[in-house]
């Protein structure tokens, strides 16, 4: 958890915190409100994207800590219900899978806010944060010594520190200069990304519609208004952004089989080549990644910037453990060991997941189906899986609760 700074005890380490995403702008908030002196590397966001980011409750806490939530929270919507719908038109299909909140004891998983809002609010919090110096320029080279991280940027100045967070993306210069290598693979799959009204409610319900390409994903917003990541191969998403309005409506009112009646897409559309990355390590040479930089998977069940945020509360923590020296070979091990577990777990279920919908072969289809129909079906797993989904070891917890309730019976 993100700690709040003491005031009488103003930590002398330096954090370079390199990408100004948003990833790099929570990192650059949430170590100053630590009590760290923070220098921003990177350029104001610039350009439309009209892309939606799911942040579940978890996530949405660190936010409110940060002073973040109330002043996007108008702009966005509850995620109440999320929906697993086989859209296959294969031999075997599994069954619907529905996931309510109310089912552990949540109002909501989170919410779905837009990028624009999401990423501006950020921005107006660092620039007003006294203890964040935002250098608008590129990292041009880095020099990682075995005492501090320098990084010279492209405007000619120099930033050293003791720890460098790598907010820098999924080609991460900051990953490459520290000789952290990566497993890296294309995936014949582009998103489709836009917004769309319909004329039906949405209830304030997700539905992810699995289909031979990967998913199509219907994402609620504020109103009779939806996002939508569509799952293509990369020929046929070019060919759906070229496509009039009138006709991508229809072709997206198909896809959702008519679910909430008639459908009007937004202007703004943009496609996405998807890619897989998994470091080696996660930390090395005085930087430590997160985000896209720690890990890039498919867009399955709402895991990107809710694993990257995860990311920066370990990595704060364990700075906060090593508060003189944040990037020490120690402080670094420590986070590698740290994140290892859920980043691993997270990026293999969802590629998992993706290679089964990709796969033509019977045994995956089988065991796709077996898996998504008992989770269907066994209402104690399916909370297990929705609390794990939120805050890794909370399913675990739950059960272990559960069962000292049985014994004290």
């Amino acid at each position: 958890m993100i700690r709040k700074p003491n005031l009488d005890h103003q930590k002398t380490a330096r954090i370079l915190v390199a990408g100004s995403g948003p990833a790099g702008l929570i990192a650059a908030l949430g170590f100053a409100e630590a009590g760290f002196a923070v220098t921003l590397v990177g350029p104001e966001a610039g350009g439309f994207d009209g892309r939606t980011t799911a942040l579940m409750n978890p996530a949405l806490k660190v936010l409110e800590r940060l002073r973040i939530l109330d002043e996007v929270r108008s702009k966005a919507a509850p995620l109440k219900v999320m929906r697993i719908v086989d859209a296959t038109g294969r031999l075997i299909r599994s069954p619907v899978v529905t996931f309510r909140a109310s089912e552990i004891g949540e109002d909501e998983f989170g919410l779905n806010l837009p990028n624009s809002a999401l990423n501006a609010a950020l921005a107006r919090a660092v620039a007003a944060h006294s203890g964040i110096e935002w250098r608008k320029s590129m990292v041009e080279t880095w020099r990682l010594e075995a005492g501090h991280a320098h990084a010279v940027l492209a405007d000619g100045s120099e930033v050293t520190a003791s720890l460098a967070v790598a907010a820098d993306g999924r080609l991460s210069p900051a990953r490459a200069a520290a000789g952290i290598s990566t497993s890296a693979r294309s995936l014949p799959q582009a998103a489709l990304v836009l917004n769309f009204g319909h004329r039906s409610e949405h209830a304030f319900t997700s539905t992810e519609f699995h289909t031979e390409t990967g998913p199509f994903t219907q994402v609620p917003l504020p109103g009779n208004r939806s996002s939508l990541v569509w799952v293509v191969e990369p020929e046929t998403a070019k060919e759906l952004a070229a496509l009039d309005d009138a006709t991508l409506s229809m072709r997206v009112e198909q896809r959702m089989q008519s679910m909430l009646g008639r459908v009007s897409v937004e202007p703004g559309r943009q496609v996405y080549p998807l890619s897989g990355v998994t470091p080696r390590r996660f930390a090395r040479n005085r930087v430590a990644l997160v985000g896209e930089a720690a890990h890039v998977f498919p867009p399955i069940g709402a895991q990107g910037l809710n694993l990257g945020i995860r990311d920066i509360d370990d990595l704060i923590g364990i700075a906060l453990e090593n508060e003189t020296d944040p990037g020490a070979v120690k402080a670094l091990a420590a986070y590698d060991f740290r994140r290892r577990p859920d980043i691993l777990a997270r990026s293999s279920a969802v590629n998992l997941l993706n290679m089964s919908l990709l796969s033509d072969m019977l045994p995956a289809q089988m065991a796709r189906s077996a898996g998504l129909g008992v989770l269907g079906g066994f209402a104690p797993l399916r909370a297990f899986f929705m609390r794990e989904g939120l805050r890794p070891g909370s399913g675990f917890a739950a059960l272990a609760g559960g069962l000292r309730k049985q014994v004290r019976r």
